[in-house]
């Protein structure tokens, strides 16, 4: 019944830019903490960025700048967009929803590939 379904994932140059969206379903989405995590070859999964129903945002210091994370929650839709990217923004990218509190509820995505390479 849950699904997030993330598209948008590219083969795109250094210094070039991508749009991921994550489209949700089957969550009171506006109550849900979105999240963008990325994971590499060999390397743990890390937060990107992350925007709660309220609208605060918090990023890593490694995107801080260049990545913009936003929200529709009219089309339950997370949206990150990715300036300036570097090749070690390669990884695949997946999308979270986390409903905090006793619930415990978390939620992923299927993931889309990133790869910056000239």
């Amino acid at each position: 019944q849950v699904q997030l379904v993330e598209s948008g994932g590219d083969l795109v140059q250094p210094g070039g830019s991508l749009r991921l969206s994550c489209a949700a379903s089957g969550i009171i989405f506006n109550i849900y903490t979105m999240g963008w995590y990325r994971q590499a070859p060999g390397k743990q999964r890390e937060l990107v960025a992350a925007a709660t129903g309220g609208g605060s945002t918090n990023y890593a210091d490694s995107v801080k700048g260049r990545f913009t994370i936003s929200r529709d929650n009219a089309k339950k839709t997370v949206y990150l967009q990715m300036s300036s990217l570097k090749p070690e923004d390669t990884a695949v990218y997946y999308c979270n929803a986390n409903l905090p509190g006793p619930s415990r509820r978390n939620y992923w995505g299927q993931g889309t590939q990133v790869t910056v390479s000239s």
